[in-house]
């Protein structure tokens, strides 16, 4: 499975990934941003065990983001349940080395099309901290919407944190959103491999 995303691909996590991936995700900068459940420091053992459960995932909702065929960063979809089971929270992360290319944005285009058209989702939504707004503007160049200030809803390294509430949600009657990184409405491609 692959997903077209302009500057990158998000792509299965394949097993030789392990290394290019604890090189850019052993970063504070980049664990500050995200939940506790996501280590640091990050080793090549963390990478294999997050490949081997992302590797066994039917349907997919974990991807690398693979630039020039190696992992940089990894995008996911936590799958609602019971009254929530039409959507998903959307996590994201990149190397630094990768930061403001573009990719993120073109990723979560990507992901977005992939959630309602293959998965049949009818909303995808992430709660950045309110601390980090370069997530926020990757997700409103992407085409969501911030719906919310979720005042004092995380604790990140002993610190009580806002969060916002971005959301994008499937259009009335369409099995494809129109979502674009780049303001087109150009359609992303979704690819089986």
């Amino acid at each position: 499975m692959e997903l077209a995303s302009g500057p990158a691909v998000l792509r299965r996590f394949q097993p030789g990934d392990a290394e290019s991936l604890a090189q850019h995700a052993n970063s504070r900068a980049i664990w500050l941003n995200l939940r506790d459940l996501f280590p640091h420091p990050y080793s090549v053992e963390d990478a294999e065990r997050y490949i081997e459960t992302a590797h066994a995932q039917a349907p997919v909702t974990s991807f690398a983001i693979a630039v020039e065929g190696r992992a940089v960063g990894g995008m996911s979809l936590r799958p609602g349940d019971d009254i929530e089971r039409l959507t998903a929270e959307l996590g994201y992360w990149l190397g630094e080395a990768f930061w403001g290319r573009g990719i993120v944005s073109a990723g979560v285009v990507s992901i977005t099309e992939y959630a309602f058209a293959v998965l049949g989702l009818v909303r995808v939504f992430a709660v950045p901290f309110v601390r980090n707004p370069a997530s926020g503007r990757v997700l409103e160049k992407a085409g969501y919407v911030r719906e919310a200030v979720m005042r004092c809803s995380a604790v990140k390294e002993g610190e009580l944190l806002d969060q916002y509430l971005y959301a994008a949600v499937r259009p009335a009657g369409g099995a494809r959103s129109r979502l674009s990184a780049d303001g087109t409405g150009e359609e992303h491609l979704i690819r089986g491999r």
